[in-house]
């Protein structure tokens, strides 16, 4: 049996889950998005991409045809009717259906899909063993272009440093911002260890507002450690102790090599393997 997909304002089955090829979404990447956790068939911080949806919609002047409670609904059941315990939740918004021009006023009413599903970004081992990145080429975009903290559906800046990284044999890539200053991998914020300290950029290098962002943020703090948001260099992941992404899909996963340069003693670090049992423990109701 296929998947149940939430498409407008009903459950359907997964081939009658159809979009018109004259949607702007498609047409033009015009829509916004959010990836979701599943744990033990509990929603994680539901509220919080919700939230983040909306202020994405509002940037872009997308209205959303359901409000906050009626996203809510949809996805629990979504949830329930694939049975989907521990998984990945896609909720999209596209503009809708409008004509060949870009001009989006023309698009009656965004379209609302959800997908439900079982997903795992990385192999186990790769948690245990850390992960190898590269620097790529491809800047990320600048922020008077296509703000970073706006999670579209025009995904192709990503899409050309993920390429990057394939190509060089590594599961991602860093990006960095027109100035030189890190901004995210490719999918995941980034966080180094120094001496101790925590440092992750700041959101205006670049970097989407991570919910698992902000949770290890919260983590770490809890943990006694000191967590600083600042501008940071390639030089400064270089010289880390300690390498670390997180994100929806990663969760919190360790990098031991980064263009060829060995972090710490080439394993997952003390703080990185702490927040990471931290954030595996983090209540998800």
């Amino acid at each position: 049996m296929g998947l149940k997909i939430w498409l407008t304002d009903k459950l359907v089955d997964e081939d009658q889950a159809k979009i018109s090829v004259f949607d702007h979404g498609l047409l033009y990447g015009d829509g916004v998005f959010e990836g979701i956790r599943v744990y033990n068939g509990k929603i994680f911080k539901l509220a919080e991409h919700l939230d983040r949806l909306f202020q994405s919609a509002k940037v872009i002047r997308l209205v959303i045809s359901m409000d906050k409670q009626a996203l809510i609904d949809a996805s629990l059941k979504t949830v329930e009717a694939n049975n989907v315990l521990d998984g990945y939740i896609r909720l999209v918004v596209t503009r809708g259906i409008g004509d060949l021009g870009l001009n989006p006023f023309l698009c009656k009413q965004g379209c609302v899909f959800i997908i439900a599903d079982n997903v795992q970004l990385y192999p186990e081992e790769l948690y245990e063993k850390g992960l190898k990145v590269v620097s790529c080429v491809t800047v990320r975009n600048h922020p008077l272009a296509i703000p970073p903290q706006i999670k579209s559906l025009n995904y192709l800046n990503n899409i050309l440093a993920k390429i990057e990284a394939i190509d060089a044999g590594t599961s991602e890539a860093i990006m960095y911002n027109h100035l030189g200053y890190v901004a995210e991998a490719t999918g995941d914020n980034v966080f180094i260890v120094d001496n101790g300290v925590v440092y992750t950029p700041p959101i205006e290098a670049g970097s989407l507002g991570g919910i698992t962002r902000a949770t290890v943020i919260r983590l770490a703090k809890e943990q006694n450690s000191q967590v600083i948001e600042k501008d940071l260099t390639r030089f400064d992941l270089y010289a880390s102790d300690e390498l670390f992404l997180t994100g929806t899909a990663a969760e919190v996963i360790g990098v031991v090599n980064i263009d060829g340069r060995i972090i710490g003693d080439g394993k997952p670090g003390p703080v990185t393997k702490l927040l990471k049992e931290k954030f595996f423990n983090y209540p998800r109701s």
